[in-house]
């Protein structure tokens, strides 16, 4: 659950926001032969992320099915049995580390929706003496329209003629829902956020088209800082409203319709792939760099039913119930008709796909769930500041809590953050589990609690970044921050259900299946695909940042 408490007054000193536009040279890696003259790199990657997929769920699915699609890139690929997402494990800080190497403290993306000390709120039209400190919701809630699966670009026909919708999203954000850079008084678009480039602007500025397909049209944060790293970026919005027969609401509350969903952009890949753009009416060079996110594991994994079926796992944890085994063979299902289509079109040699994940979910053992609701705990936290702090404003500025609790205050001192650590530590919870029962937790659900500086060293960060949560809080096991009963997981958080997620990458270079067991962050995908297409990975910013490594084994 996100929620959402403004201010009128924030304490911080304003801290200018550097917004890095510039890209590394994107210079060959070597001269893209092996000494036989032969090519030995790819001219085409393909990106897969199935949110929500675990490690010992793709492993049971193989298991299960050693025949399918799946099965056969695996059996062909180089599988990281232990490879991790960034935290928090939301699914903005998620791709985004797969697209440039960085995890948040780099990137400058702690979630989808945040708060910056520094920007000035959404809709400021007159800067002069406003003080800094805003939401910023790359979110539906910056769409032109959030109920319409076009996200506002006004197509009839609607869902069928979504493939129509334009490759360029940015003109279906609503400027008046972004935050305001107080240095020029303009809204300040997602790419424009980014601190660093993603391989897609390296990609281009090597000549080579690109194509994303993802949830929101927010997600042109993927273009990175120059907001032209994406030739064609097709992002219907997921948390519209879902057409008839579905009426639980947006596509996200029925799993079969978040199939549906899902089926639009594997379309738009297969269109890719067969030398067009994503609606298929216009000619284009198959792209160096392209793929998608799916949803219907992660909606499997999060909905008590749907369908008639029971989402989740069974008992236990770690068998996929009737719901989520459904989801994943439509998953597996999509990735064996663009392996067709692949090599159909004789691309199979050239082509390498990367499986992976923006996060995983939590918990995936329905005995371990706590549902508590975060508005009780924030409102108790902000009664006691005002208790001892009587003429202040709420402490809670903003808040976004999943399975993670991440909150920013209205006081930046040091001396609020323990206040807030405190409070948090010292109060239980009450929510409910599976069956609905009352369940209570010890210090508001959290395990660890990190307050004001620890939090920046926690990411890496300093102290004058804007950006990082004053309170960072991360859950006892099985506790997702949820009013109700209408969840079941939920992810964002530091579990090993939030962040082990499988990468597999498969191609033509691999003759053989192989397993690599070492550690490896899902950041390590970004310089891996500039291998693998024969550019330098060293032109991506967060790899120089962070060392980031191209993955082992390759």
């Amino acid at each position: 659950m996100k929620s959402t408490r403004r201010i009128t007054y924030v304490t911080a000193a304003f801290v200018g926001a550097a917004l890095v536009a510039s890209a590394a040279s994107p210079a060959l890696a070597d001269d893209g032969h092996d000494g036989d003259g032969n090519a030995k790199h790819s001219r085409h990657v393909l990106l897969l992320s199935v949110d929500g997929l675990h490690q010992k769920d793709l492993d049971w699915y193989v298991h299960a099915h050693p025949s399918s699609a799946l099965a056969k890139l695996v059996a062909r690929g180089t599988s990281y049995t232990r490879a991790q997402t960034p935290v928090p494990s939301d699914s903005f800080p998620g791709m985004i580390a797969q697209v440039t190497g960085g995890n948040p403290g780099t990137t400058g993306i702690y979630y989808d929706d945040t708060f910056n000390r520094a920007v000035l709120p959404a809709g400021t039209t007159n800067c002069a003496g406003v003080t800094p400190g805003a939401e910023v919701a790359f979110t539906e809630a910056a769409d032109k329209d959030q109920n319409s699966l076009d996200a506002g670009a006004g197509l009839t026909g609607l869902p069928g003629s979504i493939l129509s919708m334009t490759g360029q999203p940015q003109s279906l954000l609503n400027p008046a829902t972004l935050p305001v850079d107080p240095a020029t008084c303009k809204p300040i678009y997602p790419h424009e956020y980014l601190k660093v480039n993603t391989v897609f602007e390296v990609a281009k500025s090597a000549g080579l088209t690109t194509a994303w397909s993802d949830k929101h049209p927010a997600y042109e944060i993927l273009s990175g800082p120059s907001g032209s790293g994406i030739d064609d970026l097709f992002t219907p919005e997921i948390n519209s409203q879902a057409a008839a027969p579905y009426s639980a609401g947006d596509w996200t509350k029925d799993n079969a319709a978040t199939q549906q969903y899902d089926g639009y952009k594997v379309q738009a890949v297969l269109n890719e792939i067969g030398g067009k753009d994503h609606s298929g009416t216009r000619s284009q060079a198959v792209p160096g760099i392209f793929g998608m996110n799916f949803q219907s594991v992660s909606t499997a994994q999060k909905l008590p039913t749907s369908d008639g079926l029971t989402g989740g796992y069974l008992p236990g944890g770690t068998v996929p119930g009737p719901l989520l085994t459904k989801a994943l063979d439509f998953v597996n299902a999509s990735v064996g008709k663009m392996v067709s289509t692949i090599t159909a079109d004789g691309l199979a040699k050239s082509t390498t796909i990367i499986l992976s994940a923006k996060h995983g979910q939590s918990p995936t053992d329905p005995a371990a769930l706590t549902r508590i609701p975060d508005g009780p705990i924030i409102d108790g936290l902000n009664a006691a500041w005002k208790a001892t702090h009587p003429t202040s404003a709420d402490l809670v500025a903003f808040s976004t809590d999943d399975d993670v609790m991440l909150l920013w205050l209205s006081d930046h001192s040091q001396a609020a953050a323990d206040f807030a650590k405190a409070y948090l530590a010292s109060h239980s919870a009450t929510g409910n589990g599976i069956s609905g029962a009352s369940k209570t937790a010890a210090s508001s659900g959290l395990a660890s609690i990190y307050a004001g500086a620890a939090v920046a060293g926690y990411f890496g960060t300093t102290t004058a970044d804007p950006r990082y949560p004053d309170v960072f809080g991360i859950v006892q096991a099985g506790v997702v921050y949820t009013g109700g009963k209408g969840k079941i997981a939920e992810h964002g958080g530091a579990a090993a259900d939030d962040r082990d997620v499988p990468l597999v990458v498969s191609g033509f270079h691999s003759e053989h299946g192989k397993t690599v067991t070492a550690p490896v962050e899902t950041t390590q995908i970004a310089p891996t695909i500039l291998k693998l297409l024969g550019l330098n990975p060293k032109a991506l910013q967060a790899v120089r940042i962070e060392g980031t490594r191209v993955l082992p084994q390759q």
